[in-house]
């Protein structure tokens, strides 16, 4: 495959030949092959010696040899002559212009047509269109929560079920607050896979919701373990972006860790779509990705060597885009939108002993992220069963939040058996009334 610039490998055809002769070439040299098999297999059946000689055992084995070495190497040559897709095709590393390329591509990466005037259009389409208000019932802006799944099955069987929990529990927690949910299972870009196809998601669902005014992504393995805490949107009023981080862990030490991408809020604004739009760039998989992380492995503080993902590309545009994003960012971190799940799951019985729902920090975590887990896939920086019991433990501990307004709540946080914790029939509305304050402490 010939790369601009440069010679193409040898033995490769040409770019000009249409790949319609290359296949017709490659049938060509196929039924040439299958007319040696042919014969060989009627000399080992049929027995047919018409070519060969008495006491010649020992050629015909060689030549048989030879015979199947050379199906070998012609079948070697077929598969190095196959043209791939355009979408698959790699440069060579040892070209001059290949690195040029790749960076070229990153730069003309966009994520659809360029959106333009959006705050304007946004504003007069809802004015046009009242029966789609921008605020919920209690006059707070509108939120949509956004996450998703894979669109196959897990590799890990208990890995679907994990997923159900996971959305059960955003679902019980937007319920509770007045919040729209998403679950998505469509890849939309089919360049942005993985932990990249947040990226259109969001674009698309604010692009399709312009009444909703904050768009809050949380990754699968994010479960809501405070179900009486509320996002303070007052502080974020002269903000854009809003994401759980520590501003010297970005600033003094340049950290790929700063900020947590698994779970922050995207105003609908065009500043947003224009974010979007220089996040995604070095996103798009294969080679893009890959040159792209080696940039991110040089930029940023104990990054290992790995292909590009949006978590450190959104931290390297903050650091080397200030002026043009930081005015608009919230780096949040008086409550956990993002808690790492291993210092935290084996404290909830103490935190259930000498705290209440609705603090949000390190008390009673707003959020419990199980970074670092795979509960879907085969492979994962902690063991599974490790993972799936601190899963197990989150779940039950923001699920009592939940069940207590009916009066049950979990034998205990490793079982997801119930039981009741007090008679509610005798006078159900003042039952109610007592369950509805969701910061009360937790009957243990």
């Amino acid at each position: 495959m010939a790369v601009a610039g440069g010679l193409g490998r040898p033995g490769r055809p040409s770019r000009g030949m249409s790949k319609q002769t290359q296949k017709t070439i490659s049938n060509i040299k196929i039924t040439v092959i299958c007319g040696f098999i042919t014969i060989l297999v009627l000399r080992g059946t049929v027995g047919v010696d018409f070519i060969s000689f008495p006491g010649g055992g020992g050629i015909e084995a060689a030549a048989d040899a030879k015979v199947f070495e050379d199906i070998e190497r012609i079948l070697r040559e077929i598969r190095s002559d196959s043209e791939p897709d355009e979408e698959d095709q790699i440069f060579d590393a040892s070209s001059g212009n290949s690195t040029t390329m790749r960076f070229e591509e990153m730069k003309n990466y966009t994520l659809g047509p360029s959106i333009t005037r959006w705050n304007s259009k946004r504003r007069k389409w809802m004015s046009q269109n009242p029966g789609f208000p921008s605020h919920d019932a209690r006059g707070n802006p509108k939120i949509l929560l956004v996450t998703g799944s894979a669109p196959g099955p897990c590799d890990n069987p208990a890995g679907d079920h994990n997923l159900l929990k996971s959305t059960k529990n955003k679902i019980d927690y937007c319920r509770i607050h007045g919040i729209e949910i998403v679950h998505n299972m469509a890849h939309l870009d089919r360049e942005l896979s993985g932990y990249w196809s947040k990226l259109p998601l969001l674009r698309r669902l604010m692009l399709s919701h312009p009444e909703v005014e904050w768009v809050w992504w949380m990754d699968s393995d994010a479960l809501f373990t405070d179900m009486a805490f509320e996002l303070p949107l007052e502080r974020y009023e002269a903000s854009n972006l809003v994401i759980h981080g520590y501003q010297d862990l970005l600033w003094k030490q340049r950290s790929w860790i700063a900020l947590n991408t698994g779970s922050f809020l995207l105003r609908n604004c065009q500043w947003s779509m224009e974010l979007l739009d220089a996040w995604a760039p070095m996103g798009p998989k294969g080679r893009v990705r890959e040159a792209a992380g080696k940039v991110l492995t040089a930029s940023l503080t104990g990054r290992p060597a790995f292909e590009a993902d949006d978590q450190s590309a959104l931290i390297h545009l903050l650091l080397t885009q200030t002026d043009r994003w930081w005015e608009k960012v919230y780096v949040e971190n008086q409550y956990f939108l993002h808690g790492f799940w291993a210092g935290l799951v084996d404290r909830y019985e103490e935190m259930m002993e000498k705290h209440h729902p609705g603090l949000g920090d390190e008390r009673w975590p707003f959020v419990t992220h199980f970074v670092g887990c795979k509960p879907c896939g085969s492979y994962g920086d902690y063991p599974v069963e490790q993972c799936l019991a601190g899963m197990e433990r989150a779940f039950n501990f923001a699920d009592n939040q939940v069940l207590r307004l009916y009066g049950f709540r979990h034998r205990s946080l490793a079982s997801p058996k119930v039981k009741p914790v007090a008679n509610r029939t005798v006078s159900p509305l003042d039952a109610k009334e007592a369950a509805l304050k969701m910061d009360a402490k937790i009957e243990t």
